[in-house]
């Protein structure tokens, strides 16, 4: 089934503890780029590049979606970090209706707590605009497993390996990201869904 694909399949090397700059950094030296070409690549600033990969500064979900076009990383991984069990105490808040908004093709992701970059789980709530097979590109895929609640409306879960699974408010699904998946709204309204990325 085609559809757009938010987050490439391309598995990332990393190890436990990298933050969200680290990771961009080894990306870009995996790709034998230096500050100046990645910058121009994403269409960044190179002293942006220079303060995100020193952790210096949080990127929007914007720049850190143009970096995982041009360095081949998928997002979730990005956003999210192997344990750290050195890390304790760490909280981030989302106050109603004020999370950051990435638009796609076929939905509007909110995506919740985005001070914390690294971190092991990706919350967001997304609106599936979405109504037929034909809005995607390609299967989403990337590494990972998700756990989607269905908030309002009525959709259909689509993925590989299974039947179509038509959802409602309050129906959830469990599943492996690595397989092809897909949403679509079949209410009169757009649905909206609670969405968990795990790394």
């Amino acid at each position: 089934m085609p559809e757009q694909n938010p987050a490439m399949a391309e598995k990332s090397s990393s190890k436990a503890g990298e933050t969200l700059g680290q990771r961009i950094q080894l990306a870009r030296k995996s790709k034998g780029w230096t500050l100046a070409e990645t910058s121009e690549q994403a269409g960044i600033g190179r002293s942006t590049l220079s303060k995100i990969e020193n952790d210096q500064t949080k990127p929007s979900f914007e720049i850190v979606q143009k970096l995982t076009e041009v360095l081949g990383i998928a997002t979730p991984q990005l956003f999210t970090q192997s344990t750290n069990d050195a890390m304790r105490g760490r909280r981030d808040f989302s106050q109603a209706g004020e999370g950051e908004l990435k638009e796609t093709p076929t939905y509007i992701h909110e995506l919740l707590c985005v001070e914390l970059t690294s971190k092991r789980m990706i919350p967001y709530v997304s609106t599936i605009t979405a109504r037929s097979e034909e809005d995607f590109e390609e299967w989403i895929r990337h590494d990972g497993e998700e756990f989607m609640y269905v908030l309002s409306g009525e959709l259909l879960f689509l993925c590989e390996h299974y039947r179509p699974r038509p959802m409602k408010a309050g129906d959830s699904v469990y599943y492996d990201s690595g397989m092809g998946h897909g949403c679509i709204s079949t209410s009169k309204e757009d649905a909206k869904v609670l969405w968990v990325s795990l790394n």
